[in-house]
């Protein structure tokens, strides 16, 4: 009966185990996808934010030499 007895409390902490590690690995890869959406959002800004201050740059530049242009009659 003994034998019996630990049987069941090895198979009881075996589950109770993998269990627990597969909580862990859940928990994990939760932290993995949040950390990969944040790294992606962040990228995402910054490419925005470089997009939009090289089509300011663009424009800064293309006003100011078609206001040379003007300037020495080069451009009507």
């Amino acid at each position: 009966m003994a034998s019996k007895s630990l049987q069941d409390l090895k198979q009881q902490v075996q589950g109770a185990a993998q269990e627990a590690v597969t909580a862990a690995g859940s928990s994990a890869q939760q932290v993995v996808d949040q950390a990969t959406e944040a790294g992606q959002k962040a990228m995402d800004q910054v490419a925005k934010a470089t997009q939009e201050t090289i089509d300011k740059t663009a424009n800064q530049a293309s006003e100011t030499f078609s206001g040379f242009g003007k300037k020495f009659g080069l451009i009507r």
